[in-house]
């Protein structure tokens, strides 16, 4: 299971703008001027450049590094472990380290594809773990040592399917990057997430899922 809520996507005009500083072409931009966010309606000039940029490869394309995209994702552990070897993307995500003790662990909080006897002990485990661990409040060298063992052994022992909440920040260039490497992926996560940059993103086709034999 993988869950992304889209938070915004930023300065396409500026990258625009500063895609035409290598032959000083400004004056030939059509695009609208620039909203707050700096996002505007491409014109047919500047689009056409940018898709001929964009297809050149990415020491052509480097304004694509100026559009950054904000979202958040609630993804299994062993989904993040892949997207983790991007080293383009900023993460702040929600903490195992504050949070997982704080109530019982349901199905919900899992990318289970259905609930199998194994996983259901697996669940009872965890949940036991984390009731023995709130039982001991630590005031105690005895205690807090326990807490330790007993934590320690909780994060050792969760399932690599457990969903984790993190807000990213990445950009258009990073992106295409992922698209063309990941959208025929196994694993049924990384196939969400490319259809979701496809149907999501602004000008998505033209900027980050344009192949060749697509250019007009």
């Amino acid at each position: 299971m993988i869950e992304i809520t889209l938070n915004g996507v930023y300065n396409i005009y500026y990258s625009i703008q500063g895609m035409r500083n290598p032959k000083n072409s400004w004056s030939l931009m059509d695009s609208s001027e620039p909203g707050e966010d700096g996002n505007c309606t491409l014109g047919e000039k500047d689009l056409r450049l940018a898709r001929m940029l964009t297809l050149a490869g990415t020491e052509h394309s480097k304004f694509l590094r100026f559009i950054p995209v904000c979202f958040d994702i609630n993804a299994p552990f062993y989904w993040w472990k892949e997207f983790d070897t991007y080293k383009f993307a900023e993460k702040n995500s929600c903490s195992t380290m504050h949070k997982l003790t704080s109530r019982p662990l349901t199905p919900e909080d899992f990318s289970f594809d259905s609930m199998t006897e194994y996983r259901e002990a697996q669940l009872k485990h965890i949940n036991t773990l984390i009731e023995a661990y709130n039982a001991r409040n630590g005031d105690i060298e005895e205690d807090l040592v326990s807490r330790m063992a007993l934590f320690r052994e909780l994060i050792q022992d969760l399932p690599s399917a457990f969903n984790q909440k993190r807000t990213v920040i990445t950009n258009y260039a990073e992106l295409r990057n992922i698209y063309f490497q990941r959208r025929h992926h196994k694993l049924e996560e990384w196939r969400t997430f490319c259809q979701w940059m496809q149907d999501e993103l602004p000008y998505s086709e033209e900027l980050i899922c344009l192949e060749k034999d697509e250019q007009a």
